[in-house]
């Protein structure tokens, strides 16, 4: 093969990537997700079978358009490595929860829940108050607790303990 040739082929490549570098730079912004992480997890049992734990959490929508949530579900990781959904509370629920049980501190912040809308770039503090039916020993002794956020246009975001 010629010199020639491998000269362009180099061109050719550094061309390429040039392009590709330019696209996923120009369009960052178009990716539709939340990044976040969770503060502070709160416990409060109910029963011997089943507790309530209130999630505070923060995040960030860093894409150019508006994050409209469709669905907010939690799921818990136990010790054994089993996944367990709870039931998420809605914001009057929420409320009495406070109300009822002041060992739980107090409600910093609103409730997040479907048809909330995330304006572009902008940070947010939230909570969600979720109830398991397990002893409060096994959500104390848990792996990991993730907030899955889906969008009304499908796009998946998912915000994890940090363990």
């Amino acid at each position: 093969m010629s010199r020639q040739f491998w000269a362009f082929l180099v061109v050719g490549l550094l061309v390429m990537a040039a392009a590709v570098v330019g696209m996923l730079y120009w369009t960052r912004g178009e990716h539709i997700e939340l990044k976040g992480s969770i503060l502070k997890v709160r416990l409060q049992e109910m029963d011997e079978r089943s507790a309530v734990a209130v999630l505070d959490f923060r995040f960030v929508n860093p894409s150019d358009y508006f994050f409209v949530v469709r669905t907010v579900t939690v799921t818990l990781e136990d010790a054994k490595g089993n996944l367990i959904e709870g039931r998420v509370s809605s914001e009057p629920d929420a409320q009495r929860l406070f109300q009822f049980y002041p060992v739980l501190g107090q409600k910093f912040n609103d409730t997040f829940r479907a048809r909330d809308k995330v304006a572009p770039r902008q940070s947010m503090d939230r909570m969600v108050a979720v109830r398991f039916e397990i002893p409060e020993t096994a959500i104390a002794a848990r792996k990991n607790l993730r907030i899955v956020i889906e969008d009304v246009d499908g796009a998946v975001s998912e915000i994890a303990e940090k363990p």
